[in-house]
């Protein structure tokens, strides 16, 4: 019992020494995929839907789009990062850009799942989905970089 103990120790300190600040993000979306993933199967039947193989696979390649478009900003904060050092400044930046769309991602993940247990008629808390929904928002608008007439949405 004592190596399976040490076995995860050193797997979560390998985790958490390689995605640094992602880590936390990266573990919430994986966590509200799996937990989507299910609901969305669960409420199939309250919403009179079939559920088939295809859909169940469909739902999984979705999921495993969200850990590309992380991958995605990762690529933009590593190619930022490669620019800033190139230029000769003393800047170093945290993986910016892939922690945010991990959060925004985790964000709509858990507005599906709230919609999912709506549709399976669990009483939800008339202020839950509204909060998430304003990080959500929040999120958005911190990396705004939308053309000009789109500005006040975020103000």
């Amino acid at each position: 019992m004592e190596k399976v103990n040490k076995f995860f120790v050193a797997l979560t300190g390998a985790f958490f020494s390689f995605f640094g600040m992602l880590a936390i993000p990266l573990l919430l979306l994986m966590g509200t995929n799996i937990i989507d993933w299910i609901t969305g199967i669960l409420a199939c039947k309250y919403r009179g839907e079939k559920l088939t193989s295809e859909k169940s696979f469909n739902g999984i390649v979705k999921k495993m789009g969200c850990y590309i478009l992380v991958f995605i900003g990762f690529m933009v904060d590593i190619l930022l990062q490669y620019c800033i050092s190139n230029l000769g400044l003393p800047i170093v930046l945290p993986e910016v850009f892939a922690c945010i769309t991990a959060v925004w991602l985790v964000c709509s993940e858990i507005i599906s799942i709230l919609e999912n247990l709506i549709d399976m008629r669990v009483p939800m808390p008339p202020f839950l989905k509204p909060i998430i929904e304003r990080i959500l928002h929040e999120t958005e608008c911190k990396i705004e970089i939308n053309k000009i007439e789109e500005e006040n949405k975020c103000r």
